[in-house]
């Protein structure tokens, strides 16, 4: 799409007027006119503040969005997926998991980055990896090749113990390192890992986390 297309195709999704968007950016009427025309496309300054007021990256609203990987996680990010600073604008290193108010979310990498930032993050990912592929010996777990942050109220199942209490073992306003898994024998049942600086959890579940059993939850 071009330029004129998106912020059209913005302006309309956010239910403003030409009138409303200009105010919002400090520019006449007109020049939304003509930027939705195609005659010309917003300076710097205004392609900045436009970027912050639909949330989406500088590189979308001229129509070249960047193929973005978090340095933290290593995941794939959309603009809806992308950090933030404290001001609003985008930190396009992070994913919103990872960052967000212009800090780190995650204790454990904040302790990793203190001792050597991404490499020493990228350390301990390759290290839990290890520790799935190696320890556990789940039947049916295929290898564990990457991790990805995942947010704890996204991830944090609840389980029915054998005498029929329900428990969930995770922290929802937590981040963890996890991945879902296809089981190596097929069916409608996936694995899904998890772990942090303390434990090792897997566990299945049917589509949309229905139906959850905890296989392991070990201590590291």
């Amino acid at each position: 799409m071009e330029t004129k297309d998106i912020i059209l195709e913005l302006r309309t999704k956010h239910n403003l007027s030409q009138d409303e968007l200009a105010e919002k950016v400090f520019v006449t009427r007109q020049a939304v006119s003509r930027w939705e025309n195609g005659e010309t496309i917003p300076n710097t300054e205004t392609l900045k503040l436009l970027s912050k007021l639909f949330d989406v990256t500088i590189n979308t609203l001229l129509g070249s969005p960047l193929d973005l990987v978090c340095e933290c996680c290593g995941m794939s990010m959309k603009d809806t997926d992308i950090g933030h600073e404290k001001d609003g604008t985008f930190n396009e290193k992070y994913c919103k998991w990872c960052y967000a108010e212009g800090d780190f979310t995650m204790d454990f990498w904040k302790q990793y980055g203190e001792l050597g930032g991404k490499e020493k993050f990228e350390e301990f990912k390759a290290q839990l990896i290890h520790e799935f592929n190696t320890l556990l010996h789940i039947e049916g777990l295929p290898m564990v090749e990457s991790l990805n942050v995942l947010s704890g109220d996204y991830i944090n199942l609840e389980y029915t113990l054998p005498n029929g209490q329900k428990v969930k073992f995770l922290d929802d306003n937590a981040s963890y390192l996890g991945s879902q898994l296809e089981c190596e024998f097929g069916g409608d049942r996936c694995f899904g890992i998890a772990a942090n600086m303390d434990f090792l959890l897997v566990c299945t579940y049917e589509e949309n986390g229905e139906n959850p059993e905890l296989v392991v939850y070990k201590k590291r």
